[in-house]
């Protein structure tokens, strides 16, 4: 009985962790986790052998295979780049929808075609049409979580991704040892599953046509807002340091495998042991990585990681046992679990509500970009040089990518500090009774924050209050004074006996200050009559 008691204990603590995860985040979110796990299980299971399908089914060499890839590549940014923008224009459901039932037709369509040239149509609009839901996948984690939990959601969604990639390949290969058609059904079906969830169980988070604050943008100035991004300083100088870091990390799907097999002798089977580490360790840890991460600054976390891959790269231009190859695959993965889901959250936070869409697309050319060109100057090192200077040249591009991190960091430090060391002159002004709280408003809204400062996290959202002043004449009933000033202002100038606006000069002082008073303590609207004026002061 003790026994059982010992055995049982540790499996309820699980189920609480478990149930406590579950209650912090939103329902919604894990409508959206289960259908990422669903759709990247059908592509785990096709993707592994879809080189192989090709090059036996159409009898091409693997330079023919490397030119589709490169045009599914090219394709999948600009659909990608579409897709970003009809996602600000029409919603996030809408897109994922359509990619999800655009992503099943291709698949269908590929594994039925016998004919090359066919095929490489097929190529070309799978990348244009199933990657357009991209940005929206990525903008609705931000519409439903906050800031401060978009880390650990992005986290969590990593965690699906790769047991779907820990658990999909096993069964791709079962299915393609009795018929690739298979693969590329079971995918369709996925992605089907998927859009069927999506449809009759997900809410829409963006509706720009509610957005009666704003005129509705035309379908023109809609892409024109690319160049609105574009003009991002903080956002493209962010994208550039990814760039270069994404650069180091491609190595270990594109060269690592031959590399390891022609200077190595690790086999098949071995490349996908070290694989295998680091999807494992990505299932079981990412969670409470990201957790551990959140404590610090996302910029000095980016740098931290970044520098890990430094490291792990360049062990394998130094190092040839293969013990020593998982040791630098598990340095490698803990740098992974850190910049990952930091570097997505990172991007939405930079991305404005209504522009999520297209921010996320320009953010997922930090990996098409490097997916282009970093396996061709790779191959070209690995054919004509030293194969391990590839790996040396990685360790310094990573320290690079990391220096640019922590440039970033000081910058948007500094950027930071310059505007509350502007909106502290403010407030001493105010304190000595030279301007007058609706002054020191005025002049706090023109404190303009360089646009590197807003690569530094956001402090926390507390309950932002407003109080409204109005005083309306009561003979003709017009409105003389319609005040709304921050609650901090009006609380400071009540304590220092300043001015609360230059306006209401004509009030009563005394009972002006008493009628505020009772209007912050009781948070219900509070009036006065007198000299045949009506003010009124309430919370907002």
């Amino acid at each position: 009985m003790s026994f059982k008691n010992n055995y049982q204990q540790p499996i309820r603590g699980w189920v609480k962790r478990l149930r406590d995860l579950f209650n912090e985040y939103p329902s919604q979110f894990w409508i959206v986790v289960l259908g990422t796990f669903i759709d990247r299980l059908g592509g785990a299971m096709l993707w592994p052998f879809f080189t192989l399908y090709m090059t036996r089914k159409f009898e091409i060499g693997m330079t023919q295979v490397g030119l589709l890839l490169f045009l599914f590549s090219i394709t999948g940014m600009i659909g990608s780049t579409i897709g970003g923008a009809m996602t600000d224009r029409f919603g996030r459901k809408t897109m994922i929808i359509f990619s999800l039932v655009m992503s099943a037709t291709s698949a269908i369509l590929m594994g039925v075609i016998d004919q090359i040239t066919i095929f490489v149509v097929v190529t070309i609009l799978v990348g244009l049409l199933a990657d357009t839901g991209a940005p929206a996948r990525e903008a609705i984690i931000a519409d439903l979580l906050p800031e401060e939990k978009r880390a650990d959601g992005f986290g969590i969604l990593r965690v699906a991704f790769n047991l779907s990639v820990a658990i999909g390949p096993l069964i791709g290969g079962l299915l393609a040892s009795r018929s690739y058609l298979l693969l590329f059904i079971v995918d369709a079906v996925a992605s089907l599953i998927t859009a069927t969830i999506v449809f009759f169980v997900l809410k829409e988070t963006w509706k720009p046509s509610e957005k009666t604050d704003q005129p509705q943008e035309t379908l023109a100035e809609t892409f024109r807002g690319y160049g609105q991004v574009l003009r991002d300083r903080a956002f493209v100088f962010y994208m550039v340091a990814s760039m270069l870091m994404v650069l180091v990390y491609i190595q270990m799907n594109t060269t690592l495998a031959p590399f390891l097999r022609d200077n190595h002798g690790v086999n098949e089977r071995g490349f996908s042991y070290i694989l295998s580490l680091n999807a494992i360790m990505v299932v079981l840890f990412q969670f409470p990585t990201t957790r551990w991460v959140s404590r610090f600054r996302p910029l000095m976390v980016m740098t931290a990681g970044t520098l890990l891959y430094a490291i792990g790269f360049a062990m394998y231009g130094f190092v040839s046992l293969y013990v020593l190859f998982l040791v630098a695959m598990v340095i490698i993965t803990i740098g992974e679990m850190m910049v990952s889901p930091v570097g997505q959250a990172i991007a939405t936070r930079l991305a404005p509500e209504n522009m999520r869409g297209r921010y996320m697309a320009m953010f997922g050319y930090t990996w098409g970009i490097p997916f282009m060109i970093g396996p061709i100057l790779a191959g070209m090192v690995l054919d004509n040089l030293n194969p391990n200077i590839l790996w040396y040249a990685a360790g310094v591009l990573g320290v690079i990518a990391a220096l640019a991190f922590y440039s970033l960091e000081t910058m948007s430090n500094r950027a930071s500090y310059n505007a509350v060391e502007q909106r502290i002159r403010v407030m001493e002004q105010l304190e000595d009774g030279r301007i007058s709280a609706e002054t020191a408003n005025q002049l706090l809204a023109k404190v303009e924050e360089s646009p590197l400062a807003r690569l530094s996290p956001a402090a926390p959202a507390g309950e932002r209050r407003h109080v409204r002043i109005q005083v309306r004449d009561l003979p003709s009933g017009m409105m003389k004074v319609d005040l709304r000033l921050p609650i901090g202002l009006v609380n400071t100038v009540m304590y220092m006996g300043g001015q609360v606006s230059e306006l209401l000069s004509q009030q009563d002082s005394e009972r002006l200050k008493e009628l505020i008073a009772l209007g912050t303590a009781h948070e219900t609207a509070q009036t006065l009559e007198a000299d045949g004026s009506r003010m009124e002061v309430s919370l907002e």
